[in-house]
């Protein structure tokens, strides 16, 4: 695939993400998504699974904005960077957030298949996003990764 039309697709999802509209995110997805976001622990495989998490992130970060500023591929794969803005609601994450919107740099990996989006692995600082919300970032990792944050009574 041409770094053209991977461009391209990273846009749409980045423009209907940015909507919140996860059907149209949907419909760019292969039937094999890969969906990771480190941050938080999370992956997500096939559609029904990646619906999930969209919606899910959705309630979390209801005015979520992605700004892709750049990007870089080989024809395989492709990167982009930018800038998210988000804002924290609810207790997801068994924390208080102080309704701030937070904004961060943010980079994320994709892969292609059919061409359709086979693969993101999106990139972020949680203590940065932990710090915009006025929230712990220990606190928001003990939720995320239980004992495995290495969190435990220091």
């Amino acid at each position: 695939m041409n770094g053209h039309r991977m461009f391209e697709l990273a846009q749409a999802l980045a423009i209907a993400k940015s909507r919140q509209d996860v059907p149209a995110a949907m419909k760019l997805f292969h039937q094999d998504m890969l969906l990771v976001t480190p941050a938080f622990g999370s992956t997500a495989r096939g559609l029904a699974q990646n619906e999930k998490a969209l919606t899910q992130f959705f309630l979390s970060f209801p005015d979520y904005n992605v700004v892709l500023q750049g990007h870089a591929g080989n024809g395989d794969t492709l990167i982009c960077w930018g800038t998210v803005q988000m804002t924290m609601t609810g207790d997801r994450f068994g924390v208080v957030p102080n309704g701030r919107r937070a904004e961060l740099p943010v980079f994320i990996q994709f892969a292609f298949k059919d061409d359709l989006i086979a693969g993101e692995r999106f990139f972020f600082d949680l203590s940065a996003l932990c710090a915009q919300s006025g929230v712990s970032t220990d606190a928001v990792r003990r939720k995320l990764f239980g004992d495995a944050a290495g969190l435990r009574n220091r």
